[in-house]
């Protein structure tokens, strides 16, 4: 178990550039961004958002294929197993428990371990980059904003640094492309 705070600290520029986007708004709107951010990338979202790709796909195949919405679907599971454990195995400080409340504006419960890497992070990139190669160039503009938004709305309510929030990207990604790969494997077409 990890628990010395600099572990991550890159010379601490990891913690520099966390401040600055953690102090950088303010107000009403931009937190309301921020939670609303870390909200649409919730793992409990997962049914609501596997279901959405499943309409879509079947209603409007030229906007989502179906192999894309099954990769999502495997990509999931790889990710939450990854981050399931990764994250107690590590125990890492969330900015909170580094810095401390008088230097880091939390929205929502505040949150001092289990930060590296960030699950809503990985959740969100899970879904861009699982449903990319299937979708259409709108949608994909979505999926890379949503995406973005996500990573950004956990540095801005005070939960994760960047570094965190840059990794569970790495694993959304990694996912999705471990679950393309194990469709092709199992006789799925590349697309």
């Amino acid at each position: 178990m990890v628990t010395d705070p600099g572990w991550h600290a890159l010379g601490g520029l990891d913690a520099r550039v966390f401040l600055a986007i953690n102090h950088a708004g303010g107000g009403w709107l931009w937190d309301r961004l921020a939670l609303a951010g870390s909200a649409v990338g919730d793992h409990a979202l997962y049914p609501v958002y596997a279901a959405a790709a499943l309409a879509l796909a079947l209603k409007r195949p030229g906007w989502l294929s179906a192999q894309a919405v099954l990769a999502f679907l495997l990509a999931y599971l790889i990710d939450a197993a990854a981050v399931a454990a990764i994250k107690p195995w590590l125990n890492a400080p969330r900015p909170l428990s580094v810095l401390g409340p008088q230097q880091v504006h939390v929205l929502g419960a505040a949150q001092y371990w289990h930060g590296f890497p960030s699950g809503h992070s990985a959740f969100a990139w899970t879904i861009a980059a699982a449903l990319w190669p299937g979708a259409h160039w709108v949608l994909r503009i979505a999926l890379l904003l949503c995406a973005v938004w996500v990573a950004w709305s956990r540095i801005a309510v005070g939960a994760h640094f960047p570094l965190d929030v840059v990794a569970g990207a790495l694993l959304g990604v990694l996912a999705a492309m471990l679950a393309a790969r194990l469709l092709r494997l199992a006789g799925y077409p590349r697309r």
